[in-house]
């Protein structure tokens, strides 16, 4: 028998135990099998769903039971605004990492024309989000990942965003022209690290999450091999882990950057690490 939407959201509610945001959960379902916005689900409550749908429903349902991701289940996250197009290959853009646009915008004055490399761009979240801001500035999107680098070139296609040059390297593999900005979300988690098998984390890439004992292989390489690749004055944007920060400071201070600072994210947690090329 069919059921309504208010229905079917109050009875996932109690369903999804594991989850910190139930009813998001179930609401973000729900539009996506709808294909209907939120706003749908409150003027229509009454509203019920067909036994296709809801066979659609429950099968999303139950893999978020399990802990798989939204964003894997939808195939999409929100990043700055932006609908970005997600899947297995690539990692979830998070909005903490949203810091990191909001900082680099910073160094860069609105009629910016000048070159930027974003360093691991997965699914293009940073690079499409400060293209999108500088219009005029030409972006490199680099990734290992050739899986990955077409999902971000399919999301600035279908964003009609123009101004990124896709390019596969690892880090700086390939050879890649001097920048007046270079900004990476790095792999910055231990190996050893006991978060790796929980929550959404436990589905993502390994390879986009991991870097090392230490979590800061990565990092490490990045802020010695960025500094050939920075024009004069240039700036080093790093996002790392909340417990990262003094180490990050001082790698930057020991490869001759200047001006080096930590920004918190909104959860008063040090997440983003700049520094200038002297």
């Amino acid at each position: 028998m069919p059921q309504s939407l208010n229905e079917i959201i109050n009875t996932s509610i109690r369903q999804l135990t594991n989850s910190d945001t139930p009813r998001l959960d179930a609401e973000i379902l729900l539009c996506h099998i709808l294909k209907k916005n939120h706003s749908y689900l409150y003027t229509w409550p009454e509203q019920q769903l067909p036994d296709e749908q809801y066979q659609q429903f429950q099968t999303l349902l139950i893999k978020r039971i399990q802990g798989e991701p939204i964003a894997y289940l939808t195939g999409s996250k929100e990043f700055w605004s932006l609908e970005l197009e997600v899947t297995k290959n690539t990692l979830i853009p998070r909005p903490e990492t949203e810091l990191l646009v909001e900082h680099a915008l910073k160094h860069l004055p609105l009629e910016s024309s000048v070159q930027v490399i974003d360093l691991g761009t997965g699914t293009g979240a940073i690079a499409l989000a400060i293209a999108k801001e500088r219009p005029q500035c030409h972006i490199i999107a680099t990734d290992k990942s050739v899986q990955a680098l077409q999902i971000a070139q399919h999301n600035a296609k279908r964003l009609e965003i123009y101004n990124i040059e896709f390019i596969v390297s690892d880090w700086f593999s390939s050879k890649l022209q001097p920048a007046s900005l270079i900004v990476s979300n790095p792999p910055y988690i231990s190996i050893n690290d006991p978060h790796l098998t929980q929550g959404d984390i436990q589905y993502e890439p390994l390879s986009s999450l991991v870097s090392g004992v230490d979590g800061l292989v990565d990092i490490r390489q990045i802020i010695v091999q960025s500094y050939e690749h920075l024009l004069n004055q240039g700036w080093l944007l790093l996002e790392h882990g909340y417990n990262q920060a003094e180490q990050v400071r001082h790698l930057l201070a020991e490869n001759n950057y200047q001006s080096v600072i930590t920004y918190n994210d909104l959860a008063g947690q040090p997440r983003v690490t700049v520094g200038q090329c002297g």
